[in-house]
């Protein structure tokens, strides 16, 4: 009978400990926030922009006056411990990134380069005043001019797949894309770098991208329906986007308080 009571105590002695390490490990599994938070931001401004020229897939690099709003963003930025970074492919956004980077500190961070968070293709019309491009979709659409096509779409975003569908139909080159492509690559994209990073224990990522196209991957990405402002963004300007639970929440859109701050920062 002692032999017996021996064995049992022994194998629970055994067990117990197991069983607290496996409580253990659940309940710090349960705890852990492995939430991402997306700063999404347009690249600095660059020649085209500057010259008010259609800028898709076309590139130019940054002028002055880009270096240094980028400069002002990695500053404004300074405060954010950021564990990963990605831009698009072309050469304005991770020149972008890579200055953002190098200002706030985090220079040896890797930049991952994604081609599917590129501009919109504009086919025909990359190089062209914008005027001319806007004017014709303006036109095809019935509406007097440009100025009074971005009035509607300030009433109604919703127009902006229209537009963007109606420069796909106007170019001549037959490589224009049209909203749903658009959209389709980027949501992808950013699903794909949200998951990535919620796997490795969350935390901030930075992504660089380009005006007219993060407004269409923002478009319905959050999962309670918020919309993103139809009002221009300006150049670096941050978009800030939680994932948390395979959800996307869109937490401010154009945001140029990091900008402001680092101007301030700097004395200027």
């Amino acid at each position: 009978m002692k032999k017996i009571k021996y064995i049992l105590l022994a194998v629970f002695l055994v067990i117990t400990p197991f069983s607290f390490a496996q409580k253990k490990n659940t309940a710090s599994k349960k705890s852990k926030d492995n939430t991402v938070v997306l700063y999404i931001t347009r690249h600095g401004k660059t020649i085209l922009n500057t010259m008010d020229r259609v800028q898709g897939w076309a590139d130019t690099p940054l002028t002055p006056a880009g270096v240094e709003v980028a400069e002002f963003l990695g500053k404004g930025l300074q405060d954010i411990l950021f564990k990963a970074a990605y831009s698009s492919d072309l050469g304005r956004a991770r020149q972008t990134a890579r200055i953002v980077l190098n200002s706030k500190g985090q220079g040896d961070l890797l930049l991952t380069e994604v081609p599917e968070v590129r501009e919109t293709n504009f086919g025909s019309y990359e190089g062209e005043y914008n005027t001319r491009m806007w004017n014709d979709a303006a036109l095809y659409l019935h509406y007097k001019s440009y100025k009074e096509m971005m009035a509607a779409m300030e009433q109604n975003p919703g127009l902006m797949k229209e537009m963007v569908d109606t420069f796909k139909a106007l170019e001549t080159l037959g490589i224009g894309e049209d909203y749903n492509q658009v959209k389709a690559r980027g949501q992808k994209a950013i699903r794909e770098i949200a998951e990535k990073e919620a796997a490795n224990g969350g935390g901030n990522v930075l992504l660089v991208g380009h005006g007219m196209s993060i407004g269409i991957f923002l478009s319905d990405l959050d999962s309670s329906g918020k919309k993103p402002s139809a009002a221009h963004m300006g150049n670096a300007a941050v978009c800030k986007v939680i994932y948390k639970d395979g959800q996307f929440s869109l937490e401010s859109f154009g945001d140029m308080s990091y900008v402001e701050k680092g101007k301030s920062l700097s004395g200027k």
